[in-house]
């Protein structure tokens, strides 16, 4: 029985991909790392100091620390959110179908709280969510299962008990991991229409995988219920 339901934020809330490759292109290129859009993807839903680290890892740069390079990042896309976040489609349907049933709702984001914070502000949906949690509270971001059980504990409900609903790869193994079911939602913000198959493929992991939030109706929470 599912008692709880837990969204990630990036990408299924707000419509901030294509706002955090901005920043990161930005501030890397700032290190004399170039970026494009496409390498941006390969970090989708990790935490922002994981995307830095990896980087680094695979072109250092000097003159500018990890987390300078990293808090540069956050702040401007705090920035961006502020100014031109936008809500994705079906989230009022999303949360009000949840709602009615009765259920508690949380995020659980990898961005850290000055983000989310943001977003809540921006799309003003700070009331329709029960608690929140982000990455910043735990040692591992996601694919680890670290957000999703900490989210759990904060919303009382068991991990087996909470339904996640994703919009990456990443999301999606870090939900799993932690025993949750999982329905992923196809983000194609800034992803050309041939490639979103390939998206669509790459959130196989989840029980079910959707093309907007909007999709869900009580064939669809029927069908999720039902999974074990």
């Amino acid at each position: 029985m599912i008692t709880g339901v837990l969204f990630d934020m990036d990408g299924l809330l707000v419509d901030s991909e294509p706002l955090w490759q901005r920043a990161e292109i930005e501030v890397f290129a700032s290190v004399g790392v170039e970026l494009t859009r496409e390498a941006c993807l390969e970090t989708r839903g990790r935490r922002v100091d994981e995307v830095v680290r990896h980087w680094f890892e695979r072109s250092p740069w000097t003159g500018r620390s990890v987390a300078a390079v990293r808090d540069a990042i956050v702040t401007r896309v705090v920035d961006l959110v502020r100014t031109e976040g936008t809500i994705k489609d079906g989230v009022v349907h999303a949360l009000d179908f949840f709602a009615a049933r009765g259920l508690p709702l949380g995020i659980a984001s990898s961005s850290d709280y000055a983000v989310i914070e943001a977003v809540l502000d921006r799309l003003e949906l700070r009331s329709c969510f029960a608690i929140v949690h982000s990455g910043e509270e735990e040692a591992h971001g996601k694919p680890h299962p670290d957000v999703y059980r900490g989210a759990a504990r904060k919303l009382d409900r068991a991990p087996e008990s909470c339904l996640a609903l994703e919009d990456s790869p990443s999301g999606v193994a870090s939900a799993k991991a932690a025993g949750m079911r999982c329905i992923a939602v196809v983000d194609a913000s800034g992803v050309d229409p041939a490639e979103r198959e390939v998206e669509a493929n790459r959130l196989a992991g989840a029980d079910l995988v959707l093309r907007s939030l909007g999709e869900i109706d009580a064939v669809v929470w029927q069908r999720v219920s039902n999974r074990r």
